[in-house]
């Protein structure tokens, strides 16, 4: 993990593989500093106000310690309980103002023990950019300062780095990956303190959740309250990362498409870099062409009543972030949804033990004595696509946080959707746009563990290659 020396200039750009940094607004906690002195002897002033003497302070604009809230610690691992392993977030956007080694810089600027750091580069957890990225609108006054301050276009030309790039090539943000790489003054780093937690893949028996392997592949039966290939701040406690181990495997398992932390079920891994971008393909195929040769089945539990035999429609909203809202009316450049629902039958509702057991959130559904499981085939493949579709039909999965709250202010007070099949007319595109934003402001939160949701079933190549998942946690 430690390497050896390597300091952060232009040339040492590297992409990041497993997803995209997280931006400012979906960050709860923006802490902006200037590195360059321990925080406990920093003042608080903005950053670049010149003392008496003529000097730069060296200062940050909210100060971290032991003493102001955040609880101590001094290692990530072993990973805690569920119950206590989540620390409320907390993402911190430095900038250096003396040449060194990172993982000195974060530790001394946040009061951080040093192995922590480690733990959290390792994690994945610490980004850089050569130059500061643009703040959004919902930046402070202070953030903006230290951006202006740290962009001037005088200071820029004096790194020798940047030269033959452009600023917005230099604000790019990728993932510090050597806890002993050398960064140099002027570079923008965000620390994600509080990475998010995967305490479920301590509890896993990872062997007998493979359902086979090959040469070029693995199948794995995805545990709900797991994540396939990681998150943008904790690419360590993965599904891929756990299969390789448990199989004692001397080359990582790739991951070649995506289901849900809160899903369970069928993941196809690749063994070999070909072999992903062959599977890539068939995804890719398969999602914008409805390639039947690649199919996968869910098994569904529903509420509270059961959906018909065939195949619903709907169009989804392009975004980048949840909830995905879907429309049963075309719009335009709204991407198309379609599954078939092969079969529903009634069931009994999960027991108050198995709900415990899965964390299933109650969201406020009243009649718990049946539920209807259904197994459907997907014919488009969206993110969120069955949790949408089936809320916008009325019937949001057990434990769904998300979609639930919404799907029942839509059964209490039809047309409060304005995209659904009771919603009202609207006089001007800001009404309609004042409507669809309080539509998600509906929503709720995401599951933290699991739904009714499993990919039963994959198989593809016309059927020469089907692999199925074991019972689903509600049996």
């Amino acid at each position: 993990m430690l390497g050896n020396p390597v300091t952060i200039r232009a040339g040492n750009f590297r992409p990041i593989l497993t997803n995209y940094a997280t931006p400012y607004h979906r960050i709860r906690s923006n802490h902006t500093r200037v590195i360059g002195a321990p925080a406990t002897l920093r003042r608080r002033t903005l950053a670049g106000t010149p003392t008496k003497n003529g000097k730069w302070v060296v200062n940050c604009v909210a100060s971290a310690t032991f003493a102001n809230g955040y609880p101590e610690y001094d290692r990530l691992l072993p990973c805690p309980p569920s119950n206590h392993s989540n620390h409320p977030p907390r993402v911190e956007h430095l900038v250096v103002l003396e040449e060194g080694p990172v993982c000195d810089y974060i530790s001394r600027t946040l009061n951080l023990p040093p192995l922590y750091v480690a733990d959290l580069i390792h994690f994945g957890a610490v980004y850089y950019a050569l130059v500061h990225p643009k703040p959004p609108a919902t930046a402070t006054p202070e953030q903006v300062k230290v951006y202006e301050k740290f962009t001037s276009p005088h200071l820029l030309k004096q790194r020798q780095s940047l030269e033959g790039k452009t600023v917005s090539e230099a604000q790019k943000t990728f993932r510090i990956t050597h806890v002993n790489e050398h960064v140099e003054v002027g570079t923008y780093l965000r620390v994600y303190v509080h990475p998010r937690r995967f305490p479920r893949c301590y509890e896993i028996d990872w062997k007998s959740r493979i359902i086979a392997i090959t040469d070029n592949y693995v199948i794995l039966d995805k545990p709900a309250g797991t994540s396939v290939g990681g998150t943008s701040n904790n690419i360590e406690e993965s599904c891929a990362n756990f299969a390789t181990r448990a199989l004692g495997l001397t080359s990582p398992l790739l991951t070649t498409h995506q289901i849900d932390n809160c899903t369970e079920g069928c993941v196809v891994m690749a063994r070999t870099e070909e072999y992903s971008s062959i599977f890539h393909e068939k995804f890719r195929l398969n999602i914008q062409h409805s390639n039947t040769s690649l199919k996968v089945s869910f098994s569904i539990q529903l509420i509270p009543s059961p959906i018909s035999c065939g195949i619903i429609t709907h169009y989804m909203q392009p975004a980048k972030l949840a909830p995905r809202i879907v429309s049963e009316e075309y719009e335009k450049g709204w991407q198309l949804c379609q599954l078939e629902v092969l079969d529903c039958k009634e069931v009994s509702w999960p027991n108050s033990t198995i709900e415990e057991k899965y964390q299933i959130k109650d969201c406020g559904w009243l009649v718990k004595t049946f539920a209807y499981e259904c197994k459907i085939n997907l014919l488009t493949g969206r993110t969120h696509q069955i949790r949408a579709q089936l809320a916008a039909c009325g019937a949001p999965l057990i434990g769904d946080s998300m979609y639930m709250p919404a799907a029942l202010a839509e059964l209490t007070k039809p047309g409060v959707s304005p995209f659904g099949k009771y919603k009202r007319e609207y006089s001007c595109e800001d009404e309609r746009r004042i409507a669809t934003e309080n539509w998600i402001s509906l929503h709720g939160k995401e599951p933290s563990l699991a739904i009714g949701l499993q990919a039963c079933q994959i198989s593809w190549d016309n059927g020469e290659q089907v692999y199925e998942a074991g019972s689903p946690w509600w049996r």
